[in-house]
């Protein structure tokens, strides 16, 4: 009876023992399943933003590019239709009480303007981008044909006063860059009387150009990529704009490039907007546009070059 005792005792104890040993398996299991959850990365969650940019009308496609990059890996940021105008146009957008969250101007001088407006917090303002000066013509001109990689049209040759010639208006940064190169070579007349980069290269109204070998041969447009169309459709011989238009519009070919040392240097600003609700994520995505690689690249091929490079 005792044996039978003990045999039952002894059952009851392994199926004990059995037991444990299921219960601390399943809860090491368990434990085991809560470490390997927390080592997986977490999904950060992110609020809908919508950011408005204003950038210069230079930029508009390699902006567009990159916008759409930055929304590939940023799905939660949608850019609401970013307005392309001149510098001068933008800041007059901003001083009607337009929306702005960025501003990209083409102007260190449209920039100073935006800060003294108040339109921009001035401790988020940056150089963002450099670009050169050229001058172009249509692919099929005669120009096309003589000047390009072997010889070079220069100021000289635009002061010759043969050829009829497009530059930007006062409110375009590429056509005050323009008349201060032209006013090195006798061709642009500063209302104050100063030349090369001292000068503003604007005609504050004046007929900057009367008495000039190009009176009369002035063709001003209120755009960069209208200037650039007037060299394309053959209206006039010669076009200035920036290199970056080149790429962006196509259809023209340069036959030289304006000499630094005769305008002053073509920076591209940028800054966040005082009144910008999405201040944060505005900064977020201009330091990702200035230093990810592949947003490198796209500024590249459409003729761009980040100050930082």
């Amino acid at each position: 009876m005792k044996k039978h005792i003990r045999i039952a005792v002894a059952a009851a104890c392994a199926f004990a023992m059995v037991g444990a040993f299921a219960m601390f398996g399943c809860s090491s299991n368990d434990q085991k399943a809560d470490e390997s959850k927390a080592d997986e990365p977490k999904t950060e969650q992110h609020e809908a933003v919508e950011l408005q940019l204003f950038a210069a009308n230079s930029l508009s496609k390699a902006m567009d590019a990159v916008q759409e990059l930055y929304t590939q890996d940023h799905d939660w940021v949608t850019f609401k239709d970013t307005q392309y105008l001149s510098s001068g146009e933008l800041n007059e957008q901003l001083a009607g009480g337009a929306y702005a969250d960025v501003l990209i101007s083409a102007s260190k001088g449209k920039m100073d303007d935006a800060v003294s407006a108040g339109y921009v917090d001035e401790a988020t303002r940056f150089d963002m981008f450099k670009n050169d000066l050229v001058m172009v013509t249509g692919e099929s001109s005669e120009l096309a044909a003589k000047y390009g990689a072997d010889q070079s049209f220069t100021l000289e040759d635009v002061a010759s006063g043969d050829y009829a010639v497009a530059v930007g208006d006062d409110s375009v940064p590429a056509g005050n860059y323009a008349n201060q190169a032209l006013s090195t070579v006798n061709c642009f007349v500063d209302p104050d009387g100063k030349t090369g980069s001292d000068s503003a290269g604007k005609a504050n109204g004046t007929d900057a150009y009367a008495g000039t070998p190009l009176a009369g041969k002035v063709n001003a447009q209120t755009s960069v990529g209208n200037v650039c169309k007037q060299a394309e459709s053959g209206a006039v011989d010669v076009a200035f704009v920036y290199s970056s238009d080149v790429f962006r519009f196509g259809g023209v070919k340069v036959i030289g490039v304006v000499p630094n040392d005769t305008h002053k240097k073509i920076i591209y600003p940028a800054a966040i907007c005082k009144d910008s609700k999405q201040a944060e994520a505005a900064q977020e995505f201009l330091d990702w546009a200035t230093t990810n690689a592949d947003a490198k690249k796209l500024w590249q091929e459409w003729g761009f070059e980040l100050v930082t490079e």
